[in-house]
């Protein structure tokens, strides 16, 4: 069965959840789900640990193992999501390219809406074609705190 505890950070309250062998889903605030077992385990513990050092700018990638669940596509999307350097940005058009259809920007754009790991799995590095933000699961204004912690140097 899942594992999941509640940290405090600087952006507020996560949720981290496992499932045994990888992380599998991080949550602002509490878990839409009610069926979760509340237990802080030692993955959990590390997830946190370098969450942490992220807020604070002394980290710039994971080390976790990863098991978002999601279709063939939102795979391909999350991978290519993965490969967005700490620091820098790109447009939904930018991941469609990147990913092999140039059309599938709006695809993307619901897949990035649907990964189950925000911040480890940066689908907040990904911004309007005109540059402006727009869409995040957390909210415009984590959004915009986590490009700051990024963009500090």
């Amino acid at each position: 069965m899942n594992k999941t505890f509640y940290y405090e950070t600087k952006i507020g309250k996560i949720g981290i959840t496992e499932d045994g062998k990888a992380i599998t889903n991080i949550y602002f605030g509490e878990s839409p789900s009610k069926d979760i077992n509340l237990i802080e385990t030692p993955l959990l513990k590390e997830a946190y640990k370098q969450l942490q050092e992220y807020f604070h700018g002394k980290r710039k990638t994971f080390q976790l193992p990863l098991a978002p669940k999601g279709t063939d596509f939102q795979q391909k999307v999350w991978e290519a999501l993965r490969k967005i350097p700490y620091g820098s940005t790109c447009s939904y058009k930018d991941v469609a390219i990147k990913i092999g259809n140039i059309n599938a920007c709006r695809a993307v754009g619901m897949a990035n809406n649907r990964n189950p790991i925000p911040i480890i799995i940066p689908c907040h590095r990904v911004i309007g074609t005109n540059g402006k933000l727009v869409g995040y699961g957390g909210g415009l204004k984590i959004k915009e705190m986590l490009l700051k912690i990024e963009n500090k140097d």
